[in-house]
């Protein structure tokens, strides 16, 4: 049975197909309409800065969990310099 055969015979008994997981790109646009949303017409604090900072930290310790705390390579993960990677982590509180 092929993918498509198994989607109709899944549709026919009123299952639905699995739904596809967003795009990175898209959890963040679906997260600032949720955010504009919210403000309910208040003045939003400056928005360049406020998606880096979210999305950054927990981006620093993804990668630094996934290399084990090795900074050498977590910046190689992140494709950026050590140094970068250190001041990142200095900044936002993850290593001091």
């Amino acid at each position: 049975m092929t993918e498509n055969d198994r989607l109709n015979a899944d549709a026919k008994k009123g299952m639905r197909a699995p739904k596809r997981p967003d795009t990175l790109e898209q959890a963040v646009v679906r997260q600032l309409d949720q955010y504009f949303a919210q403000l309910g017409g208040s003045q939003p604090h400056p928005l360049y800065n406020l998606v880096v900072t979210a999305v950054e930290r927990p981006l620093l310790i993804y990668a630094m969990q996934m290399c084990e705390q090795n900074q050498c390579k977590a910046a190689e993960l992140l494709g950026i310099n050590r140094n970068t990677l250190r001041k990142k982590l200095i900044s936002h509180g993850l290593l001091q």
